[in-house]
């Protein structure tokens, strides 16, 4: 069974096999919270996103629930009585959560979850920012308030990515736990 590695600075990399079994997370010693930011981060805005993704579905959570479209802008349905969904819209969200709740099982998955789901918000917030809402190409339907959360979300994603993983995916973060040699 493989473990995540310890989020510690680069020259804090155990130097033994019996130094890394002291460092790193095992049942005996669970990981430091440090360590589990990310997962943590990333769990929380699974959890969000599912749901999100359910209450698409809810009357009462969702007005003119009888106007929810499979997908496209002539979906009449909104989410909270202000942001347009449709059930694309909805499943996706749902989708999106499932990916993060999966992702929050390691490290290095949670901080890329965070990092590109927050890219992906931001392009989406560019997309309906370029696209007219009553556009055929307006296809999970977004409006105005859909477009302000999206950027709201891409940068809370992107910085939570960023700041809780600190290097653990693009390049100077701590390297794997050497195997043992007997």
């Amino acid at each position: 069974m493989s473990h995540e590695p310890h989020l510690g600075k680069p020259e804090s990399i155990p130097a033994t096999p019996a130094a890394a079994e002291a460092t790193n997370p095992t049942p005996e010693r669970p990981a430091a919270p440090r360590e589990r930011l990310p997962g943590l981060l990333a769990a929380a805005a699974g959890v969000t996103f599912v749901l999100v993704g359910v209450a698409g579905f809810v009357p009462g959570l969702t007005t003119d629930l009888g106007q929810l479209g499979l997908a496209g802008h002539t979906s009449d349905a909104e989410l909270l009585g202000v942001f347009q969904v449709s059930a694309l819209h909805n499943v996706l969200h749902f989708a999106l959560g499932a990916v993060g709740l999966v992702a929050a099982a390691r490290v290095r998955t949670s901080v890329a979850y965070l990092l590109l789901g927050g890219i992906a918000y931001l392009l989406l917030w560019v997309y309906g920012l370029v696209v007219g809402h009553d556009s055929a190409a307006n296809v999970v339907p977004l409006n105005g308030a859909d477009n302000w959360l999206h950027l709201g979300l891409g940068l809370v994603m992107v910085a939570a990515g960023a700041f809780s993983g600190q290097g653990v995916v693009f390049g100077n973060g701590p390297r794997p736990r050497q195997a043992r040699s007997h």
